[in-house]
């Protein structure tokens, strides 16, 4: 099983890897098994979930193997390079190695990938992706404010919950949570922990549905509010629409992340982003993908945390 799963994720690999053309013609039968690929899935549901599996098995492997491996497949927005060796030229000059090195790892890491895709079972992704996630923060009053608005496409019938988590950090206890509508809101979590909720439709989703949601959140006082709002989805999201609204300081600037490794050795830099006449910043995100790093910071990372969200 371990040989002929090895034998498919090297010729995943090769050309665009994830991002390539006829991506369902590029998938064995292991891997499809593994991934949970069916005859029933279209290109874009396929490609989901052999994403999504892909970025989970990643996760588990040694931390030397992750970029690598990451590249490998095209997991990297920002390394979509159309040939294989480019983008194992990429990890060499960043880790400043050879490509021959570079080239070991990442067969060392499709063995192990092999090995945990028939020996760790799928997390359950509740049959549902994001469309859109559209977030608006406003910073120009005495209790800060931020609202959420969900579209999320149904991609299995029967789904009867949505879990969710905040994509800003704040304690539970720090803010008075609001659902504006699309059914029932039920907590979870700790009070001393990031918001994290339930969300109850009115009936079960058929697959193939699109269900929209909205959720207010009123935080308590200015103090609560961490400078950042990070998002570092769980499953995959077509589009993550960001704007903040800052009070006096048009001369701010603010730094954004649009797909980045998060690694424990490295703070990510993000790029710089000026923020308008109006005292606003807006930003869009496009394909993210679960396990990266998306979203904005305009003050220290010492009190700016990344917790995986829906």
């Amino acid at each position: 099983m371990t040989t002929n799963l090895v034998r498919e994720l090297k010729t995943l690999r090769k050309g665009r890897g994830v991002h390539a053309g006829r991506i369902v013609d590029k998938v064995g039968a292991g891997l499809a098994a593994a991934c949970g690929i069916t005859r029933a899935d279209g290109p874009a549901a396929a490609r989901q979930k052999l994403v999504t599996r892909l970025t989970e098995l990643v996760e588990q492997l040694p931390e030397d193997l992750q970029l690598a491996a990451r590249a490998a497949f095209g997991l990297i927005p920002d390394v979509r390079h159309p040939l294989y060796q480019e983008r194992v030229g990429w990890v060499a000059a960043m880790i400043d190695r050879d490509a021959r090195t570079v080239r070991r790892r990442v067969d060392e890491a499709v063995d192990q990938l092999a090995e945990l895709a028939v020996t760790t079972a799928r997390r359950d992704d509740g049959g549902w992706h994001t469309a859109e996630l559209s977030v608006a923060v406003a910073l120009d009053q005495g209790q800060p404010e931020v609202l959420e608005r969900y579209q999320v496409v149904v991609d299995s019938d029967g789904v009867d919950s949505l879990e969710f988590a905040s994509v800003f950090p704040v304690r539970r206890r720090d803010v008075d949570v609001h659902l504006l509508y699309g059914g029932t809101l039920q907590d979870r979590g700790s009070p001393l922990e990031r918001p994290g909720f339930t969300l109850v439709p009115a009936e079960p989703l058929a697959r193939g549905a699109t269900y929209d949601f909205a959720v207010r959140y009123r935080l308590l006082n200015r103090d609560a509010m961490h400078p950042c709002v990070l998002h570092v989805p769980e499953r995959p999201c077509e589009v993550f629409d960001l704007r903040v609204r800052f009070e006096h300081d048009r001369k701010r600037f603010v730094r954004t992340f649009d797909g980045v490794l998060q690694r424990s050795d490295t703070e990510p830099s993000g790029n710089q982003h000026a923020v308008d006449r109006a005292g606003e910043i807006h930003v869009r995100f496009r394909r993210l993908l679960p396990g990266l790093l998306y979203g904005a910071r305009w003050g220290g990372s010492a009190v700016c945390s990344a917790r995986r969200a829906s």
